[in-house]
């Protein structure tokens, strides 16, 4: 199976991006996290985005604020899938951020997935991955069953309550 590279611009991002491991150990998909910044780091940035492909990626999240420029230069130097998390800041509660992230020019397509929106993010990587892992796609499947049953469990006790 294929990994998903999972990259923050800075470890003030690491609460984002846990819950894009915790959504990918839950799915039982392989990844690795790495701190690169695309303006303090931008050749470390660029050689893992190069070099994913060949290093067994199937995908990469990008998970940034502020500014927000990492999605866009990872994408810029693969073409591999990027999926981006735009995180909320003190400053623009991240408005910013998913402005950076989601206005990218054409041919250097960046997804982008909701604000602090990590395990989104890895969920849309599951997806992409799933396209040609039929063992991944039928956990996908048991995963979105077994939301909605606890939704209909919700559904009964609400409404019970107020019958």
């Amino acid at each position: 199976m294929k990994k998903v590279g999972i990259v923050m611009g800075s470890d003030s991002d690491l609460p984002v991006v846990e819950k894009s491991i915790q959504t990918l150990k839950e799915l039982g998909i392989p990844f690795e996290v790495h701190v690169f910044s695309a303006h303090r780091t931008p050749n470390e940035a660029r050689s893992f985005a190069q070099n994913a492909r060949q290093n067994g990626f199937g995908a990469i999240i990008a998970v940034a604020g502020m500014a927000a420029h990492l999605a866009g230069s990872i994408a810029a130097n693969t073409t591999l899938p990027v999926v981006g998390v735009p995180c909320s800041s003190s400053h623009l509660d991240g408005i910013d951020a998913l402005l950076s992230t989601v206005q990218m020019p054409t041919g250097i397509p960046v997804a982008t997935v909701a604000i602090n929106g990590g395990a989104n993010a890895a969920l849309l990587c599951a997806q992409i991955l799933a396209v040609t892992d039929r063992e991944l796609a039928q956990r996908l499947d048991d995963q979105r069953q077994n939301a909605a049953q606890k939704v209909l469990e919700k559904d009964k006790k609400i409404s019970q309550q107020y019958q």
